[in-house]
């Protein structure tokens, strides 16, 4: 399953439930991020992965229109410590892919691997256990991320539809 097929699924299904969104948005928007995320939950037990919305500024939990385009979080494998393919590949896949992006080893401590690509209005923290996207997701981030999954993550659907944290 690719990035953009879940990252699209998930779009759909939080535009679906706008109205109610926007409900407990003006009642508490507590609720409405407790919501959103369960929606993000939901769709993410689908592929065996957790997924979470971030909302990193002050009042963007109102911008509607932005749910599921940027500052997303995926949890792959919570306990993994290193990649299935060599960091290095990640790198110049990133370069490759990414326009005008710089690129640094991450999370570099007990036994752990990482790699952070940082973009002019983007930071993509890739980790063996997950990805982090930090502002909004473009066709050439999308594209990247549909790479990661697919050579990084190994994201299948879940027997039973359920989270696992330590399969594969």
């Amino acid at each position: 399953m690719s990035f953009s097929q879940i990252s699209s699924r998930l779009q759909e299904e939080l535009k679906s439930n706008n109205p109610q969104i926007r409900f407990l948005l003006k009642k508490s928007p507590s609720l409405a991020f407790a919501t959103i995320n369960e929606i993000a939950t939901r769709i993410g037990r689908k592929y065996n992965i957790k997924i979470s919305l971030n909302f990193p500024e002050r009042g963007k939990i109102e911008d509607y229109e932005s749910y599921g385009t940027e500052n997303i979080g995926f949890v792959f494998q919570r306990d993994s410590k290193s990649f299935p393919i060599p960091r290095d590949v990640i790198k110049s896949k990133a370069l490759k892919v990414l326009e005008s992006v710089q690129i640094q080893d991450a999370y570099m401590y007990e036994g752990k691997e990482g790699v952070r690509a940082i973009g002019l209005n983007y930071r993509l923290d890739i980790l063996p256990s997950s990805l982090h996207i930090w502002g909004k997701i473009n066709d050439e981030i999308a594209n990247f991320c549909d790479w990661l999954l697919e050579n990084c993550y190994e994201v299948k659907p879940g027997v039973d539809g359920a989270f696992n944290e330590t399969s594969s």
